[in-house]
């Protein structure tokens, strides 16, 4: 297992970079936050530079590169605050469609997605159910002309504006991994009802499925254990980049709280050399290349097919969500009045980690997972 970077992935971190330096400041960031406007430009400079087919297989078109590649792309897009629906399109609905479709599947949607004809959302969670397929309660009733599903999904990342969305449910009268269906639904197909978000920069929705109807060959593989199965990996590869994207948003609180504590005087001397706040940045640092090291070596284990995965993506998850709790707090309060100010960005990076911190589990979730998997 390679733990360095390799050359040509240190090449696309600095044009990603780049380009979001160039593309997406934080008036863009701000100005859809507030106004609602659609980061159209950005997204078509994310398409016109092949980002959505990095990991799209060749055969559709892609460039069949693995999760690290995309785990260096989100970081700096968490780095940045981008906005968009780049996260849900293609660290949710690529790995979905990929694991769980076929070829001719790969070509109808990952080849849009490649070329940036469609967005896309994953619709798995529920009221109090977790993010693993086999507790799904939606159903999908199977008929002549397709299926008909019903009940309800919640907090649906950019389901408000993606083109397809990828449904998880079950058959009726099944349970655990018998069943088990994820099926591509147009957005139309279904009612959406927008989320106040905390993160008002990205959207989040819940969907009424009732009486949506979707036709038999938007099914992704056979109803079942090999479907959960597929899903299961395509949320552990979901989670290990949203770790990842987490960690760029607690890098750029970081930064951006030790260049102020560097310039904020007392008593004559930057606050920055008070002892207090030198141990403060000391814990910060080691949150944060934990929560790095664990990101980076479960999106290792994912393009590696690593039998460790799952524990893995649990642990990177559970380390960048306490990362961005402590990066948050004391980001926050380093700034002192001004960090509370809606005028001063850092509301809106730690809106973002923490929004992050609740898709795909939380922190205490994945602990909860974590011992499940090694049997405590």
């Amino acid at each position: 297992m390679q733990l360095e970077f390799t050359a040509e992935q240190e090449a696309l971190r600095d044009s990603v970079r780049a380009v979001l330096e160039r593309e997406c400041p934080m008036s863009l960031v701000r100005a859809v936050a507030e106004t609602g406007v659609a980061p159209n430009a950005l997204w078509k400079h994310m398409v016109d530079l092949g980002w959505t087919a990095l990991t799209v297989p060749e055969p559709a078109g892609g460039l069949g590169l693995g999760a690290v590649e995309l785990a260096v792309v989100l970081e700096e897009l968490g780095r940045a605050v981008a906005p968009g629906p780049f996260l849900a399109t293609t660290a949710q609905v690529t790995p979905a469609v990929r694991e769980a479709g076929d070829e001719s599947q790969w070509q109808r949607f990952l080849g849009a997605v490649a070329e940036g004809t469609i967005t896309g959302a994953l619709a798995i969670t529920e009221p109090g159910t977790s993010v693993d397929p086999a507790a799904v309660q939606a159903q999908a009733t199977p008929g002549d002309a397709g299926w008909t599903l019903s009940g309800t999904k919640t907090f649906v990342l950019d389901g408000d504006t993606a083109d397809e969305i990828v449904v998880v449910a079950r058959q009726p009268e099944t349970a655990g991994e018998d069943g088990v269906v994820a099926l591509v639904t147009p957005r139309d197909a279904i009612r959406v009802t927008p989320v106040r978000a905390l993160d008002p920069s990205r959207g989040l929705v819940h969907l009424d499925l009732d009486d949506a109807r979707v036709p038999t060959d938007r099914l992704l593989g056979a109803p079942g254990p090999s479907t959960a199965r597929a899903l299961r990996r395509a949320t552990d590869e979901a989670t290990a980049l949203v770790a990842v994207e987490m960690v760029g948003t607690c890098q750029a609180i970081f930064d951006v709280t030790l260049e102020f504590a560097k310039q904020r005087e007392q008593f004559g001397v930057p606050i920055g050399s008070f002892q207090a706040i030198k141990h403060k940045f000391a814990d910060m640092l080691i949150a944060l290349e934990r929560a790095r090291a664990t990101s980076y070596f479960a999106a290792l284990c994912v393009a590696e097919d690593d039998p460790r995965r799952a524990i893995a993506t649990s642990t990177a998850k559970a380390a960048a969500g306490d990362c961005q709790r402590l990066l948050g707090k004391e980001g926050i309060q380093i700034h002192g009045g001004i960090g509370y100010t809606w005028e001063h960005d850092m509301h809106l990076y730690v809106r973002r980690a923490k929004t992050d911190a609740q898709l795909l589990g939380t922190a205490h979730e994945h602990r909860r997972r974590i011992a499940a998997l090694l049997g405590l």
